[in-house]
């Protein structure tokens, strides 16, 4: 299998499932992981959507190694390191490499402003002190930093950055960037804008990193298949839906309201308790009740593809 084919095509931000004690539940994480592959998508574990950095440190154990367990080498599997500490995300890279995980996925610190040298050294310091392969992460909408296009190219030469997920809602960005990247056989692009997903795609991008695929990875995989065999108009049908659920999920709010709904979605489907953790806050049961009888014939509904 090729780098692209390998690393590319559908990666879910995986929600971190949580018992009511916010003991993780290994069991949904099983549940999740199965059936992502089952659908022929990828997990990324600790991520934003996963609730990454309100995990301990063996809550963080926990998920890999049952992601890992479940996933049986079928798929690759994605793990965030993002910390405001150099040697924490060094030493987590190395647990995770004997774990199993496949690849690794980091954000900038978030604390300190940084210039463009000092993000440029801190992905090079990180990116030379790892085993595995370093997807970059641009998340201003929580790391409150953009990553410059000057200097993502500087670092996709470095033999072990193998590419970027990109989750910043700005779509000239996005062109110019596959504009750049789209050829290289040695750098990944994956588009985490869910919105952005056929975008991205007609114009080279690798793969894509959808919230919503923990609800409807079917859907994802139909779209990115879709694109693949040049029906842009069939993918177009399917990403008019996901627009949907995910506007209707997001109710034009943050992430701390998005995550908790999307995990009270994925209760009334029964693939995990809808409990998040602090600083999240689980939805108000009479708001997640009429939520869900509201969504519930749209997670279910079947796009028309013409």
């Amino acid at each position: 299998m090729d780098f692209k084919t390998r690393f590319g095509g559908v990666i879910v931000p995986m929600v971190t499932p949580f018992n009511a004690d916010f003991t993780v539940d290994e069991g949904a994480v099983s549940v999740l992981v199965e059936s992502f592959v089952a659908e022929g998508v990828k997990p990324f574990v600790l991520g934003t959507t996963g609730e990454g950095p309100s995990l301990s440190g063996s809550q963080k154990m926990s998920v890999i190694r049952e992601a890992v367990r479940s996933a049986g080498g079928k798929v690759p599997v994605f793990a965030g390191i993002s910390s405001n500490s150099l040697f924490s995300s060094v030493e987590e890279a190395s647990r995770y490499a004997g774990m199993g995980v496949d690849a690794l996925v980091s954000t900038l610190p978030n604390f300190f402003p940084v210039n463009e040298f000092q993000i440029l050294q801190w992905f090079e310091k990180l990116a030379g002190k790892i085993t595995l392969p370093l997807f970059l992460y641009n998340m201003p909408a929580t790391i409150r930093h953009s990553l410059p296009l000057d200097t993502i190219e500087e670092l996709s030469h470095h033999p072990n950055i193998a590419g970027i997920k990109d989750s910043e809602h700005d779509r000239d960005r996005l062109g110019h960037s596959l504009e750049r990247w789209k050829s290289r056989e040695d750098f990944i692009f994956l588009v985490g804008w869910s919105a952005m997903s056929v975008y991205g795609l007609s114009r080279g991008a690798a793969g894509i990193v959808p919230g919503m695929g923990n609800l409807v990875p079917g859907l994802f995989r139909r779209l990115f298949d879709e694109m693949r065999k040049g029906n842009a108009d069939r993918a177009q049908k399917i990403q008019e839906h996901t627009d949907i659920l995910a506007q209707r999920c997001t109710g034009g709010k943050t992430l701390s309201y998005f995550i908790p709904a999307l995990k009270a979605l994925m209760a009334m489907e029964g693939l995990c308790q809808a409990t998040v953790l602090p600083p999240l806050v689980q939805m108000d049961p009479r708001e997640e009740a009429g939520f869900c009888e509201m969504m519930n014939p749209l997670v279910h509904a079947n796009p028309v593809v013409i």
